[in-house]
């Protein structure tokens, strides 16, 4: 078989199997839809104990904290946890507690080195402190809605439920770097969550734009001392309480995440850490990432056709739909307007992904909260 002939076959059915997940995202999509509204809040809204980890000062952080604060939410509490008593996020936290005096808010600085990853060391010695069984963690970048509370805690009334996790949306800076990272939170990121639920009927990880759980459904794990030294501690949190027979839930409460003004290098530095995440915790989902390239394979299947008409209908057929999935998943799922107005940039960020793809498939070195580690079995150990 010649060269040409071969490549337009693997360029076909690269191009199906992106038209497949494609549809397959949009099934994800709708099923996503159509459950949030059949889902009421609850009247049983117990207390609840938020922790947010904290390590320097993320763009918009006095806003995120302030929409925590004014949570429409009969009774919760506030923690914060820094690991250095000098961290600048400190003066935030301080300036938040004498904004909302009636509101309780600590501030612990958790000093012990209890594990490699940093903010789960944190997270473990600010359990003790909480005074609630209801337990929910979040990033310190995340700014969420008056009612977010109540819509999150809502599905723990159910006893099966162990975990509730958000899909999250991206505000970018106005650089290219930060915009390009931002399309790939809405349009691959989010759409392959969706994915993922539908093809698994329930999703078995968490995401860290929220974690909200049980007191006693966390000890059963062996608390966050059990995964003190994975990077994916989201994840990992997710897939161990979905292991012991609980459900993990997506909530209809999406939220918001401030993204700093990436450079492209910084935009690729990331996404390789991102990458080889995903390689180290779901190695079969990483290589199914290969079905996800919709444009680069239709713009080989094209090529290798020698520019025939069909392969142009099915390339426009394939991306069309591609746009579409995007633009419903931004508007429809995340109220995602900035993204909809940058989806010209979704051909770029697009072709951009299979070599994205191929660094992170070799190679175990991460640079993380400006440190060097190396990855392997989910696990992080500092590069000396």
């Amino acid at each position: 078989m010649h060269l040409r002939a071969l490549l337009e076959i693997v360029a076909v059915l690269g191009t199906v199997g992106s038209l497949s997940f494609y549809v397959i995202a949009a099934c994800g999509l709708l099923a996503f839809l159509k459950q949030n509204r059949k889902t009421p809040i609850q009247p049983s809204l117990p207390p609840v104990s938020i922790l947010k980890p904290l390590k320097g000062v993320d763009p918009e952080i006095w806003q995120s904290f302030c929409s925590h604060a004014e949570q429409d939410y009969p009774e919760f509490e506030l923690i914060f946890g820094v690991s250095d008593p000098a961290d600048p996020a400190c003066e935030v936290v301080r300036k938040l507690q004498a904004t909302y005096p009636n509101r309780k808010i600590k501030l612990i600085v958790c000093d012990r080195l209890l594990g490699t990853n940093v903010k789960v060391s944190t997270l473990a010695q600010m359990v003790p402190q909480a005074a609630q069984e209801i337990l929910l963690v979040n990033d310190s970048d995340i700014q969420v809605e008056s009612d977010y509370l109540k819509r999150v805690v809502a599905a723990l009334n159910d006893p099966q439920v162990g975990l509730v996790t958000c899909l999250y949306r991206a505000e970018p800076a106005p650089t290219l770097g930060s915009r390009l990272e931002a399309l790939g939170i809405a349009t691959d990121f989010v759409p392959g969550v969706l994915s993922a639920r539908w093809l698994e009927k329930g999703l078995r990880f968490g995401l860290g734009s929220t974690l909200a759980f049980r007191r006693a459904d966390l000890a059963a794990i062996g608390g966050f001392e059990s995964i003190l030294d994975y990077l994916a501690d989201d994840y990992e949190l997710g897939r161990r309480i979905a292991a012991t027979g609980k459900c993990v839930e997506l909530s209809p409460a999406t939220v918001a995440t401030f993204l700093p003004p990436y450079s492209l290098g910084k935009f690729w530095q990331h996404q390789l850490r991102w990458s080889r995440t995903i390689r180290d915790a779901r190695r079969g989902g990483y290589f199914g990432l290969l079905f996800t390239f919709g444009l680069p394979w239709s713009l080989l299947m094209v090529i290798a056709s020698g520019s025939a008409l069909w392969a142009w209908f099915f390339a426009a057929v394939t991306y069309g739909v591609r746009l579409g999935v995007a633009s419903a998943t931004a508007s429809h799922v995340l109220s995602d307007r900035r993204t909809v107005s940058n989806i010209l940039l979704l051909p770029l960020r697009d072709l951009l992904a299979p070599f994205v793809w191929l660094a992170g498939l070799v190679g175990n070195r991460i640079h993380w909260r400006g440190e060097d580690f190396y990855l392997k079995n989910g696990r992080l150990s500092k590069v000396n």
